[in-house]
């Protein structure tokens, strides 16, 4: 099996792409090198440290970490959506509140996935 199979990575692919594009299109210019770039490596550490988890699999304290890891970076992913729309550098609320809710919904499943870990996975 491959990283790419596991739905927790899927998803964090699905909004790197997504934010990379709306920090290059829908941010004002000063934000691009600022909060833009921010957001744009948290997220990408989400992906990042499920690949690496993924790959000390045969450790679980080390999964566990990794996987902890990518969830730390997705609420802080959160912390700098939100704070692009409050200062309104994001002034479209649909894409706002759909990448929100989409953080929201990986955040849940990658804590779900490391309940799963913590519970029943297998060094072997």
């Amino acid at each position: 099996m491959s990283y790419k199979k596991l739905t927790i990575w899927q998803h964090a692919r699905l909004i790197v792409i997504e934010i990379h594009k709306m920090t290059l299109n829908k941010l004002p210019q000063f934000e691009l090198y600022e909060e833009g770039s921010q957001i744009r490596r948290s997220i990408k550490s989400v992906k990042s440290n499920i690949v690496e988890g993924y790959g000390r699999r045969r450790y679980k304290p080390e999964y566990i970490r990794f996987l902890t890891y990518s969830l730390a970076s997705c609420d802080e992913t959160t912390d700098h959506l939100e704070t692009l729309y409050e200062t309104k550098s994001i002034m479209d609320e649909t894409l706002y509140q759909d990448l929100h809710g989409r953080l929201q919904t990986l955040g849940k499943k990658i804590n779900l996935f490391i309940q799963s870990v913590e519970k029943s996975h297998r060094t072997n």
